[in-house]
């Protein structure tokens, strides 16, 4: 087994970036060649879906009363005015059902064939110029955009559903960069989409996560529960901290400058792949 600061300097990592638009799975793949790990290890994989619920907890913490009031069992609704709307459960499907059957559909074939370094540095740098793409569009104001993710329509809704197919099946696109630049491009704001994005989460990646831990739960031992534990806290108090930040800046902070990260990232990946 691996030490435990193995496992909290992973869970930093899965933290930090798994809901910032920079692609979890290519830092993943960088850190754990860099620290000596070998992510194909069935106590890596599971490693890794257990700190993915832990990124998914923060999720839950931040925005825990819009999503009860979502599922229709907030005991204090805001009341509706008349001509609004309000983020449904209709919503979320649309933007989530697309990605999970593709994900069911191809996920082995994904696996085998596509989840690999060299796939990552491609999918960093079109994810990295999808989001620049998505800022010029957003600079020219060209049309009225959403500014509250209530206002946020079914069209939308899908749309930005379709976009996130991108992140399933190139692994590395980065899920929230794909789905804020595609809410952007079709008139959502940046807070409006990362809101949108970061809610969707839940369902999609529990779903995942737990189709994952049910094929590779045997990995998991008694010895192992400590290492899981730290990596599990970490994950979530560095996601919970994410969120927060982002959320708080993201109306300032362009995507941009998401990209230019993303694509120094992949002249990394390109200098360790080819040239170390």
């Amino acid at each position: 087994m691996y030490s435990l600061w193995i496992a909290a300097i992973i869970g930093i990592i899965e933290g930090l970036t798994e809901f910032l638009p920079v692609s979890s799975t290519g830092h993943m793949i960088l850190a754990q060649s860099l620290l000596g790990v070998h992510e194909d290890e069935p106590l890596m994989k599971t490693f890794t879906i257990v700190i993915q619920l832990g990124a998914i907890l923060a999720v839950v913490i931040v925005y825990w009363r819009r999503i009860l009031r979502i599922v229709g069992i907030d005991r204090e609704p805001v009341p509706v005015k008349a001509g609004e709307s309000r983020l449904s459960l209709v919503h979320i499907l649309l933007g989530i059902v697309p990605a999970m059957l593709i994900a069911f559909l191809f996920d082995d074939l994904i696996e085998t064939y596509l989840f690999s370094p060299h796939t990552v540095v491609v999918s960093l740098i079109l994810g990295g110029i999808l989001m620049i793409a998505a800022e010029k569009k957003m600079e020219r104001n060209e049309a009225p955009v959403v500014e509250d993710m209530d206002g946020i329509s079914l069209r939308q809704a899908l749309l930005i559903g379709l976009y996130q197919c991108l992140a399933v099946l190139i692994p590395g696109f980065s899920r929230s960069g794909a789905t804020m630049a595609g809410g952007m491009l079709h008139g959502v704001s940046r807070k409006a989409g990362a809101d949108f994005t970061f809610i969707m989460a839940v369902p999609i990646m529990f779903a995942a996560s737990s189709y994952s831990l049910l094929k590779s739960y045997k990995n998991f031992t008694a010895d192992d529960i400590l290492f899981f534990l730290t990596g599990f806290v970490v994950s979530f108090l560095v996601a919970l901290l994410a969120i927060v930040t982002f959320i708080r800046f993201v109306q300032r902070m362009k995507l941009t400058y998401f990209s230019y990260y993303r694509f120094a990232l992949a002249a990394i990946f390109i200098v360790y792949l080819y040239f170390i």
